[in-house]
């Protein structure tokens, strides 16, 4: 009879949600389902963890709900070979034996959310539908589609962790509106891709997107870069020039290292936040703009309030809708999938293809990578031009020597040659500045304040 009902109302809804439901205790399921179907969703059953892989193999699900406690294959077992099979699909994890520990562990796995049994029924559907109003916001933009990652510039945002997941959602549901965006994290965690990828996203997508590395310019300049300036309002302003402000019209303006500025810049800055308008330097006419603010930076914004290096009226005009960058420590699961995008992007360029050892592989999820993803980078990068075989194996790759140019540097230098102390030293701050500008050795030269040759023959001398 149930069967009859589900296959029909299959019929009448094609279009319809797919939800799939695990347990074990049958009344527990046939009851859930029942639920479900009663609010217009096409539903499945399955009685353990084997049929519901089965049935996910044949056709994925929009949803998954299923308990933790099964055998022969437990739930979170089976989300974690289900995702592998549709990334895409969403998982509602239930359970009798809520805790902490399985909660977390569960959305560790992959799982959107999670409810204790028993459940009230307006419970179970208010979370069915923030599931499933995730899984169509991933869905209309092809999320994990090749796609959608080529049209919106998320190349490099390789994964399906769960903080990844979020991250990209966050991104698709801020990107069509207007809204400033204040996107913090580590070096190294793609701050710049996710402001590319809002603005790819926007409606300003055809527009220019300007990026401007505040770190790199020196205070005196900024601002001159930023606004412009009149004639003659310098020596040597022979002419008029727009700055990158009004060279972002109608697009998005990227202000990287936001926290490297100081307050008298940031003040001039806040003004044109608040009036959408600039005003060129030695001009007393400001100009309109239509630009939209994205702002990033690696620091702790309120600590530098409070010590009055950021000014708390700005810190509030670009925290509108703010974005974190998760490191790589926190979504390990996905360093499988980035060194295979890593290595492919290395075989399309030379030709020859590496793969990694599992002893190696072993290494490197352990790994804390201080520097994220562009140190991942970097690491198989200089492993595969180096090695001799196919395969890279832990000695390919330098995993201690950043940690010990860290140790020689500071106080654990005791008992160590003046000369291998130094060596450490500069080993470090090459590599640091390496990890910041990858493939760009004349930008590494100039923030070293070293001339080329010097750096070659350093990063030579270091077996960098």
């Amino acid at each position: 009879m149930s069967t009859r009902i589900a296959e029909s109302g299959r019929a009448a809804r094609s279009s319809a949600p797919r939800i799939l439901v695990v347990d074990d205790q049958k009344n527990m399921r046939a009851t859930t389902a029942l639920m479900l179907r009663q609010e217009g969703y096409s539903v499945e059953e399955a009685a353990n963890g084997e049929d519901a892989l089965r049935l996910v193999e044949q056709a994925p699900f929009d949803l998954v709900l299923t308990d933790l406690r099964m055998e022969p294959i437990n739930g979170l077992e089976m989300v974690r070979r289900a995702l592998e099979m549709a990334p895409s699909m969403q998982v509602v994890v239930m359970t009798a034996y809520g805790t902490i520990e399985s909660a977390v562990e569960a959305m560790r796995g992959g799982a959107a959310d999670y409810l204790t049994k028993p459940f009230q029924e307006g419970e179970l559907l208010v979370r069915v539908g923030k599931a499933l109003e995730k899984r169509r916001l991933l869905h209309e933009v092809g999320v994990l589609a090749g796609e959608f990652r080529e049209r919106y510039g998320l190349g490099n945002l390789v994964g399906r962790s769960a903080v990844l997941r979020d991250l990209i959602a966050r991104i698709v549901r801020v990107a069509p509106t207007d809204a400033t965006v204040l996107i913090t994290g580590e070096s190294g965690t793609g701050k710049e891709l996710v402001a590319r990828a809002i603005h790819a996203a926007s409606r300003r997508a055809a527009r220019p997107f300007v990026p401007v590395n505040c770190a790199a310019i020196p205070a005196t300049l900024l601002e001159d870069e930023l606004f412009g300036h009149a004639k003659g309002a310098f020596t040597g302003a022979v002419r008029a020039r727009r700055g990158l402000y009004e060279e972002a019209e109608g697009g998005t303006l990227f202000l990287d290292e936001i926290a490297e500025t100081d307050t008298s810049f940031q003040a001039k800055f806040l003004r044109a936040l608040q009036h959408n308008e600039v005003r060129r330097v030695g001009e007393s006419q400001a100009v309109l703009v239509d630009v939209r603010v994205v702002a990033a930076t690696n620091q702790e914004l309120r600590a530098a309030i409070a010590e009055k290096r950021f000014r708390e009226d700005l810190y509030y005009r670009l925290n509108v809708v703010p974005i974190r960058v998760p490191t790589l420590r926190e979504r390990r699961d996905d360093i499988p999938l980035l060194l295979e995008h890593f290595l492919a992007r290395y075989a399309q360029r030379s030709g020859t293809r590496k793969r990694v050892s599992e002893e190696a592989l072993s290494k490197l999820l352990a790994f804390d990578f201080p520097g994220n993803v562009r140190e991942l980078e970097n690491l198989v990068e200089q492993a595969a031009a180096l090695s001799v075989g196919e395969e890279l194996g832990v000695d390919d790759f330098a995993f201690d020597e950043p940690r010990a140019a860290a140790g020689s540097a500071g106080g654990g230098a005791e008992g160590k040659r003046l000369e291998d102390v130094v060596a450490g030293a500069e080993r470090a701050a090459i590599q640091s500045a390496m990890s910041r500008h990858p493939n760009d050795l004349a930008s590494v030269a100039k923030e070293l304040g070293v001339s080329g040759t010097t750096l070659w023959r350093k990063m030579k001398r270091l077996q960098i």
